[in-house]
């Protein structure tokens, strides 16, 4: 399956505790890594509020509980426009570190182990924030929490499919200078009616950086559009990717080049992607051999962290250890860290069964 030897404690256990149904408890403790989260979506209302107010910064909600109460998304739109709103609150590089720090703090205390956190530069830049005000703000952030506990992290550039290409190279020209910091770069908003194609050249300049990508693709838009981010813009993994069951022949090749699906099981039922946890097709997936980890895509706005996503797997789709497992070495494994580091993460996890599972 990979180069990372996954599974090796499982031969301890017995199949009657595998197949036993998840509990909070033991899918809070278990490492893990997360993929697919956006940092500028992982704002708290109390932050959000408390940065609108230093900034001087007009929002339409007199407090925190009157923000929760938009938080009731009709799709993927109706979430990008709070989003966005939410994101005009943060204008300096302490505005970026506070926000990523919460975040950093949330992975210590859910055993995320590893986080590669996206970010939207031109969500700032197009209203006059400095691309260096957000990075230093972001990778400071990152420097401490490595520093302090050794949080591991790495650092996506999202470009917002809803602009010009122009202003997707633009982005790439004024990151460059941090190539270093910046592992891979993605193509995020609404996926309708904007298709991965016209990026082709941003994800052909990245490449030659020698950056990884990845693309949001098959959450509100159809299978062709995973197969476009796959051919045209040649991603390493696929952000989202739940409509690819509607293809078979789509299947059949994620599983023959188990390529990651970042998919984010509350996101997409509180975004309408998928009526109900109970309808989810996750689990299904990684049953099926499907490389599909699971994230929490912007977690303040979609009721949880990743230990709440797990949580509702195992309430709503009675999802057992093992299958929890799985999704935890496939987080390390779908991940853009080296062969070497991937299996670090591996052992410590494989450790965390050995000890818990056969107890």
């Amino acid at each position: 399956m990979s180069d990372v030897q996954t599974g090796s404690s499982l031969e301890s256990v017995s199949a009657t505790t595998l197949a036993k149904t998840a509990t909070d408890a033991f899918t809070d403790a278990l490492p893990k890594a997360e993929l697919h989260l956006h940092i500028e979506g992982s704002i708290t209302p109390e932050r959000l509020m408390k940065l609108a107010d230093a900034n001087k910064v007009t929002l339409p909600y007199d407090s925190e509980a009157d923000l929760l109460a938009a938080y009731d998304f009709k799709d993927l739109q109706s979430f990008l426009d709070l989003y966005y709103l939410g994101a005009s609150v943060l204008q300096t590089e302490e505005d970026f570190y506070a926000m990523t720090r919460d975040y950093l703090e949330v992975c210590r205390a859910q055993k995320i182990l590893h986080t590669e956190i996206g970010f939207d530069p031109q969500a700032h830049t197009d209203r006059g924030i400095d691309f260096d005000v957000v990075m230093s703000g972001i990778t400071q952030a990152m420097r401490d929490a490595r520093s302090e506990w050794g949080q591991s992290s790495l650092l996506l550039m999202n470009l917002l499919r809803h602009l010009p290409v122009e202003s997707a190279l633009n982005t790439i020209d004024q990151a460059e200078r941090y190539g270093d910091a910046i592992i891979a770069v993605g193509l995020d908003s609404a996926e309708l009616p904007f298709p991965p194609e016209p990026f082709a050249p941003a994800f052909e300049r990245a490449r030659a950086l020698g950056w990884h990508s990845v693309a949001h693709a098959g959450e509100e838009g159809p299978p062709a559009y995973i197969w476009s981010a796959l051919n045209t813009l040649k991603v390493d993994r696929i952000d989202h990717g739940v409509r690819s069951d509607e293809d078979p022949e789509l299947i059949a090749h994620l599983k023959e080049h188990q390529v990651p699906l970042t998919v984010c099981p509350l996101s997409n039922v509180r975004l309408r992607v998928i009526d109900h946890m109970r309808d989810h097709n996750i689990l299904r997936m990684l049953d099926d051999g499907v490389m599909v980890t699971a994230n929490s895509d912007d977690p303040t706005y979609f009721g949880g962290f990743l230990n709440e996503n797990y949580s509702a797997l195992s309430t709503d789709l009675g999802m057992t250890n093992q299958q929890a497992i799985q999704l935890a070495h496939n987080s390390f494994q779908a991940s853009f860290l080296d062969a070497a580091q991937k299996q670090v993460f591996a052992n410590r996890l494989d450790a965390f069964v050995a000890q818990h599972l056969a107890e």
